[in-house]
């Protein structure tokens, strides 16, 4: 049985982002996967590392179950929008304290190259964002650098492969259209 942890990256439990990840939620359950969710607006966290990585900062509850349940997972879904070409601040900031030296990765001690050990290694992951150009523009003419830097974390912890998912132009598409993409996400949730 799949354990599939879905983390919403959105600010607001009410957004569209939300409808899809329960609708891709409902997908996965229908093919007996075990889902966990996080939504991170609803998380208690300090949003950034006080002292960089200088210093240990004091890990929130919230984050400590955030990370029990990515340990756990086989697979990771991110659903959020791309604001300003990639993901929204709540859900890097969430990444950033979530991903740590120690618990995602671990660099190894080399005098000649950089090296590290990646503790998320045998899982994989979707990223699915809405975005408000085409997503064709958004990937060939804008350069995809939202699935690029989420990629990178992922891969750089151990996670691959990462699918994406895009739906767009959310601004001019229909709510016919809307219905169709969370009834898609339905059938990638089966599917995952």
């Amino acid at each position: 049985m799949k354990k599939t942890v879905v983390i919403l990256g959105h600010p607001s439990n009410e957004s569209f982002c939300a409808y899809l990840s329960e609708r891709y939620r409902e997908g996965a359950i229908a093919s007996g996967s075990e889902i966990e969710k996080i939504s991170v607006n609803e998380l208690d966290f300090a949003p950034f590392l006080e002292n960089g990585y200088l210093k240990e900062q004091t890990m929130e509850p919230d984050i400590k179950d955030a990370q029990e349940k990515i340990k756990w997972c086989d697979h990771l879904v991110f659903v959020y929008p791309t604001w300003w070409a990639t993901p929204p601040a709540l859900l890097k900031a969430f990444i950033e304290r979530t991903f740590l030296p120690g618990f995602a990765f671990k660099y190894k001690k080399s005098k000649h190259i950089v090296a590290w050990d990646k503790f998320l290694n045998n899982k994989s992951a979707r990223i699915i964002s809405t975005v408000d150009t085409p997503p064709i523009f958004y990937k060939w003419i804008i350069g995809d650098p939202g699935y690029k830097m989420m990629k990178d974390i992922l891969n750089f912890c151990g996670i691959k492969p990462v699918a994406k998912t895009y739906f767009g132009s959310v601004k001019m598409s229909s709510e016919t259209t809307r219905q169709k993409w969370i009834n898609r996400c339905y059938d990638i949730g089966q599917r995952d």
